[in-house]
């Protein structure tokens, strides 16, 4: 017999914690798979604009870290942080090819257009794809042509989707209600949610429980 299992998953395509815990996840539900097989998972991205009130062409990336951070050797550590946990999960995030703090709010149009459009095989490419260019590459995930590219290369038509890229700087809200301010987060079966780029162990754990939740109910 069937089971259903929720998914969401609440994130920020300029946090590189998100991308560590979308591999995180993704091993989580490899686990799932193996040991669960008659479990059916339904994955939902749900975007929350961490930075609204940046401007439409973002900011320099290196400025906005050191008045966040106060120092160039806060900044230094924060990365090497960040590079290390994402070494764990195979990411090696390219920090010195970032010259943009972007607005990501076209982006998240853009990612919950195609979900829409697109196939779930075809949604994870493209987030795939946004995260590789940001984190990978230095692309300026605010800039309207650099999505259109990323969008076309993973199958969707410039017509359907050039009305989400705006240059506008209009804030994109529709997840932040659910998940406030931090990022990842994560939510099974319409549970608690878990905040943190955590273990596949931990993740799956939860999946566990809540599939046993709905069995005990």
């Amino acid at each position: 017999m069937k089971q259903l299992l929720s998914v969401e998953v609440f994130f920020d395509f300029v946090c590189p914690w998100c991308l560590i815990g979308q591999r995180h996840l993704q091993a989580a539900l490899l686990l799932l798979q193996r040991e669960q097989p008659q479990v059916q998972v339904q994955l939902q991205w749900r975007g929350v604009q961490l930075l609204p009130g940046l401007p439409a062409s973002g900011v320099p990336f290196h400025a906005f870290y050191l008045q966040r951070l106060g120092s160039e050797e806060a900044v230094r550590e924060r990365q090497a942080q960040v590079r290390a946990a994402a070494r764990v999960v195979g990411e090696d995030i390219d920090f010195s090819r970032i010259r943009r703090m972007p607005n990501t709010a076209s982006a998240h149009r853009l990612l919950q257009r195609a979900t829409r459009l697109l196939d779930a095989a075809q949604l994870e490419a493209l987030l795939a794809q946004l995260f590789i260019a940001y984190f990978h590459q230095g692309r300026d995930l605010g800039d309207s042509r650099t999505l259109l590219d990323i969008a076309r290369r993973c199958g969707l038509e410039a017509a359907q989707v050039v009305d989400c890229l705006r240059d506008d700087g209009s804030p994109f809200l529709d997840g932040a209600g659910r998940a406030g301010s931090a990022v990842p987060r994560f939510r099974f079966n319409q549970g608690p949610l878990i905040a943190g780029a955590h273990p596949a162990e931990v993740l799956f754990a939860a999946m566990t429980e809540a599939l046993q939740e709905v069995e005990r109910a």
